[in-house]
């Protein structure tokens, strides 16, 4: 069965508090934070004020996506949040290797993102070294997206790199997931749904988070 990831950004944010405890009531396994800067991204979301607030009362292991420019400089405040998993862009860090290994260093687990134009391959030489890859069927910026059919094939093709490699990197896909799309990822080998506004919007959310999480491949 796949991990469920919600994703903060689709929730109420004048009730937040309401938010995190739906999300601390739930099957779901972690809750995803996205941090956009307006330089990266087209979009400004929130920052550490808002993570260390909500890092207060999750029960959740907070998954930390920074759709930033050179995320590498908040590794050390992502450690003192308690985040268990810091994700940053391959598109976004000059020297991944090195970011790699300081998220390590700090005590996290590393994720990489790839957007929906960059291909899987430019992982060969870095795969066995992360914990978690995240493919964005979505053009990163904005909630609600409609999923780029081709994520599908790429999935396919990140599980082939991950098993030749040996690697024991999950694959996370964010962006378009919802009850269509999800079955179909987790066939083709992915191991986290992230989903937004198909859970906050959900007139049933708790509800939404299991069915995704009965999903079989």
């Amino acid at each position: 069965m796949p991990k469920v990831s919600p994703s903060l950004l689709a929730a109420d944010f004048l009730h937040l508090d309401r938010e995190i405890e739906m999300i601390n009531a739930s099957d779901a396994d972690w809750l995803h934070l996205d941090v956009m800067d307006g330089m990266f991204v087209p979009n400004i979301s929130f920052g550490f004020p808002v993570l260390e607030a909500v890092a207060k009362v999750c029960q959740k292991p907070l998954d930390v996506h920074f759709m930033i420019e050179r995320p590498e400089r908040y590794i050390e405040q992502t450690k003192r949040l308690g985040a268990m998993m810091m994700n940053v862009h391959q598109e976004a860090t000059l020297h991944l290797h090195r970011t790699i290994q300081e998220i390590h260093a700090a005590g996290m687990k590393a994720g990489v993102t790839l957007n929906p134009s960059t291909p899987v391959s430019t992982l060969e030489d870095i795969i066995a070294d992360v914990d978690m890859v995240l493919l964005m069927s979505v053009n990163p910026g904005f909630g609600g997206q409609q999923f780029i059919e081709n994520t599908i094939q790429k999935v396919q093709r990140l599980r082939q790199l991950i098993s030749q490699s040996g690697s024991q990197a999950l694959i996370e896909v964010d962006g378009g997931v919802q009850g269509e799309t999800a079955p179909r990822l987790v066939k083709a080998g992915v191991d986290v749904l992230v989903s937004g506004s198909y859970i906050f919007h959900a007139k049933d959310p708790l509800a939404v988070i299991r069915s995704l999480k009965s999903l079989e491949a």
